[in-house]
């Protein structure tokens, strides 16, 4: 079935541990919703302080370089907003800060969609590679499902959020990026905007480099997906409707 999910006019929050880790999981569909009028809004929780190799490098100049690229890779993508928390990169835990920022976020965007990471993978394994899932990601996942099940919805939970405004929100559908296909029970056509996708990553020179090997990789991949289901590329999900 293709692209079974109404994305137009929609609100959508996408949530992050990393610079690139929205795009990397969803930035060709985020493409496609953009071009339907929603208004996409990224929030990420740490500027990725440690993610180089270079012994020169500094984590304060590194947070600055990411931060400048994840904007510039937004902006192709035309996603409305990014938001970045001030956490450590490799210190995320699922705790009531975190959980709280992130329902805060809930209840000011009030999003009919959330975009985040599986909670669920310590690693992936495949045929012809493996490797574990960031501890971050996992942390953040986890805390984003907490955020919209069931704190953001309940009134008592943050009851003090009503004196700047922020009302309860009940989120309708949460996405988990999903690297697993037969996990996933949502494939959606990026035929049309897979190119942004990679333009997109490109942006992400300190992780990436342009290299042709991350856009061969990229593109295969969603060309896997989609073979899987009937059209050109793909990005699959675990799709959880919330009642």
């Amino acid at each position: 079935m293709k692209n079974p999910v109404n994305f137009r006019n929609k609100k959508i929050l996408v949530i992050g541990a990393h610079p690139d880790d929205n795009d990397f999981g969803a930035a060709a569909t985020m493409a496609l919703a953009a071009k339907l009028g929603a208004k996409i809004f990224y929030v990420i929780a740490t500027k990725g302080q440690r993610g180089s190799n270079d012994k020169k490098m500094t984590g304060e100049k590194l947070a600055k370089i990411r931060e400048q690229e994840q904007r510039k890779a937004a902006k192709i993508l035309e996603i409305k907003e990014v938001i970045f928390l001030d956490y450590n990169d490799g210190e995320l835990e699922v705790n009531l800060k975190l959980k709280e920022d992130l329902v805060m976020f809930l209840r000011k965007y009030r999003p009919d969609y959330v975009f985040t990471m599986d909670p669920s993978r310590f690693y992936y394994k495949r045929a012809d590679f493996g490797f574990i899932n960031h501890s971050d990601h996992r942390a953040i996942g986890e805390a984003t499902l907490d955020a919209c099940y069931p704190l953001a919805r309940d009134a008592v939970s943050f009851s003090e959020h009503a004196k700047i405004g922020l009302k309860p929100h009940k989120v309708k559908e949460i996405f988990l990026f999903s690297f697993m296909p037969e996990e996933a029970n949502c494939f959606i056509d990026v035929t049309k905007t897979l190119d942004l996708k990679i333009k997109a990553l490109a942006a992400h020179q300190s992780q990436f480099g342009g290299s042709k090997t991350t856009r061969e990789w990229v593109k295969s991949w969603a060309m896997e997906l989609g073979k899987k289901n009937g059209f050109k590329y793909a990005e699959a999900f675990v799709r959880l409707k919330l009642r």
